[in-house]
């Protein structure tokens, strides 16, 4: 008899891609550990140079790591959303970072004990393996992120911002701030609002006390700058495409 190579992942009841790629034997292992929980708006989920105490499953919701300087300020240098985990410090055996998370566009999602986690990864290779090319997947993202702001103007950055947002939450409407934008695509407020006043003019968004609504979600990807689709065709190929498809959209 032959054993399929690739067999099908199991759907998982719940909205990380992460979870939803594991195998029945490896999600067991996690299950019983991981607790339902909220992300609000500013939520810690770890602070620069204090323990991890826990690894975050997003479902929905954005959120952001955060380098901040001796004088206070502060610069996102990644997101992370229902693609993958909040800590990955502790994939690495580490139990602190110098830079934190916390949550920018609210959600839900589940959390299991670091230490927990730590010795579950080491029971199951795959399992380790599943988190490892998340762990290269986000590093890419960060690398693109540096690059995109060096080549690409603001209003493409800005689409491309907005559309992978949209991909981690349920709706075409969600909470963005000015703040969240403007350390997302390293600019002031002044230059957010021409931003998104320029798209809303074209009648791609809509925006409004840091709410956004999506109007046209393919014009609004058609122009993002190329690094949307760079870093979605990296998180497709070691991941896997959400419901199981290993085609990569175009």
């Amino acid at each position: 008899m032959t054993i399929p190579q690739n067999p099908p992942k199991p759907v998982r009841p719940h909205g990380n891609r992460l979870l939803g790629g594991l195998s029945d034997a490896d999600y067991e292992l996690l299950r019983p550990h991981l607790k339902p929980v909220p992300l609000e708006y500013r939520k810690v989920l770890y602070a620069p140079n204090q323990p991890i105490d826990f690894v975050y499953f997003i479902e929905s919701g954005v959120g952001s790591l955060v380098n901040t300087m001796e004088n206070g300020d502060a610069a996102e240098v990644g997101t992370i959303g229902n693609e993958g985990i909040v800590g990955l410090p502790v994939l690495f055996g580490d139990s602190t970072a110098p830079t934190g998370v916390y949550i920018q566009v609210p959600g839900n999602g589940l959390k299991i004990p670091a230490r927990v986690f730590g010795e579950l990864i080491n029971l199951s290779r795959p399992l380790r393996t599943e988190f490892l090319h998340y762990a290269a997947a986000f590093f890419n993202q960060v690398a693109q992120s540096a690059a995109c702001v060096t080549f690409h103007p603001l209003e493409q950055r800005c689409c491309r911002w907005l559309m992978m947002t949209r991909d981690r939450m349920p709706t075409d409407e969600f909470m963005l701030t000015q703040e969240f934008l403007a350390m997302m695509l390293g600019v002031q407020r002044s230059s957010v609002n021409a931003a998104m006043g320029s798209l809303q003019k074209k009648g791609l968004v809509s925006y409004s006390r840091g709410h956004v609504t999506i109007l046209d979600r393919k014009r609004l990807q058609a122009d993002a700058c190329e690094c949307y689709q760079v870093t979605k065709r990296e998180f497709d190929r070691l991941l896997g495409t959400p419901g199981g498809n290993t085609q990569v959209a175009e």
